[in-house]
């Protein structure tokens, strides 16, 4: 006969003699128990550990992504660390759900109207002429203001940026669309690299310095994150830190400045001259003409966040054929009425650059020769604040600058 125990006996009885302390099943008269003793309260200790060590190294990491430099908003931490540790679905359906019950309203009329861009100053002959007036959405009368080109950077040598404020489409005709226009013969394009898009170490800083502070007119956020969902490479420095794709829509500027935007290995290429290459999605706007799969194109296109078609804060970038840029940011954009306002400002090729409010941002200043110019934001309700580039950034972005500090203003 068994004991609870077990018998030293031979063979297969002292097996099942060893085995019997984990099972209910009768071996003789002897054991009752499936598991060991208190077995739960092992099996509790051991989730119970696994799940504070996930959760002190999972705290670490919220903490650290929140307490980084720079001045990035809670919601987009958060949003950045969801996605680098795997929660893109999620981050990206709650994303949805939020744009579900928060859709821009319908018509309406802009609050005071159309303001005219703080900060505007006189014109002063030189340099390209001011563009024609940027047409309002096709379907609505435009208001007083609208689509008129301001002067917002003038220099002894002509109007380096000017901007001008449009309503996005007939039915959000409560919101407004900021639109800067540069000058490229006075002012020369700049990528900074992020802190962690895309990381590294490299010759431009991941802020507006203060020696560019001095020169500095316009900047503005780069594209969507390089971890996969700009569907593109970076170039900087000689090396490529993502390999660039042939096709996908890109931003390159030139070792004097100069900023051209293009299908990579289609209108544009590697070179001896190309300093930096940002690319993203695929063009928006080619030969003048909007993509025709901006209401239908998947993520591939447009990217995997909300979708091409949610009227959601976006920002987009082009080339006109004088060589002039221009740089479109606002709220209640689709991907296709995006592209139409590049092409209403004559842009010939353009490209969507970051989206989401938490993202999109246009500042312009009034540089002075000193580091903390004025500075001035581009459309109203904007996020992100005048001052965000002037301090360290997780994600890249681009700066222009005055090719010659003007002596007096």
């Amino acid at each position: 006969m068994l004991s609870r125990r077990g018998d030293r006996v031979p063979g297969l009885l002292s097996a099942l003699a060893s085995a019997c302390r984990y099972c209910w099943v009768d071996v003789g008269r002897g054991c009752r128990r499936w598991w060991p003793r208190r077995w739960w309260l092992r099996a509790l200790s051991v989730v119970g550990v696994a799940v504070v060590v996930v959760g002190l190294m999972a705290a670490q990491s919220i903490v650290e992504a929140l307490t980084r430099p720079g001045s990035d908003p809670v919601a987009a931490r958060l949003a950045e660390w969801g996605r680098d540790h795997g929660l893109g679905p999620l981050v990206t359906a709650l994303e949805a759900g939020q744009y579900e019950v928060n859709k821009p309203r319908i018509g309406g009329a802009p609050p005071g109207g159309i303001p005219r861009p703080p900060g505007a100053e006189a014109e002063h002959p030189g340099g390209q002429p001011a563009p024609p007036p940027l047409r309002p959405p096709v379907g609505v009368s435009p208001l007083p203001g609208e689509g008129q080109w301001q002067p917002v950077v003038s220099t002894p040598r002509g109007v380096a940026v000017r901007a001008t404020t449009v309503r996005p489409d007939a039915e959000h005709t409560s919101f407004l669309v900021g639109v800067l226009w540069m000058d490229p013969t006075l002012v020369g394009g700049v990528l900074h690299p992020g802190t962690v898009d895309p990381g590294g170490h490299w010759s431009i800083p991941p802020k507006i310095d203060a020696t560019e502070q001095r020169s500095v007119v316009t900047a503005f956020s780069a594209g969507f994150r390089l971890q996969g969902d700009s569907h593109g490479g970076w170039y900087q420095d000689g090396r490529q830190l993502r390999p660039l794709v042939p096709g996908a829509a890109s931003m390159v500027i030139d070792t004097d400045g100069r900023v051209d935007v293009g299908a990579w290995g289609g209108e544009i290429g590697m070179g001896p001259q190309v300093a930096a290459v940002r690319q993203n999605l695929v063009p928006l706007v080619d030969n003048g003409v909007v993509n025709p799969t901006c209401a239908t194109g998947g993520t591939r296109q447009w990217g995997s966040t909300v979708g091409q078609a949610a009227f959601i804060s976006r920002s987009a970038f082009g080339v006109t054929p004088t060589g002039a840029m221009v740089y479109v940011g606002g709220p209640a954009l689709s991907v296709c009425t995006l592209g139409e306002l590049l092409r209403s400002a004559g842009v010939v090729r353009g490209m969507e650059l970051d989206i989401n409010p938490a993202w999109v941002s246009g500042v312009y200043f009034h540089p002075n020769g000193r580091p903390q110019p004025p500075a001035f934001e581009l459309f109203p309700d904007q996020q992100i604040g005048t001052q965000h580039y002037l301090q360290v950034s997780s994600r890249d972005f681009f700066s222009f600058d005055l090719r010659s500090v003007p002596e007096n203003r």
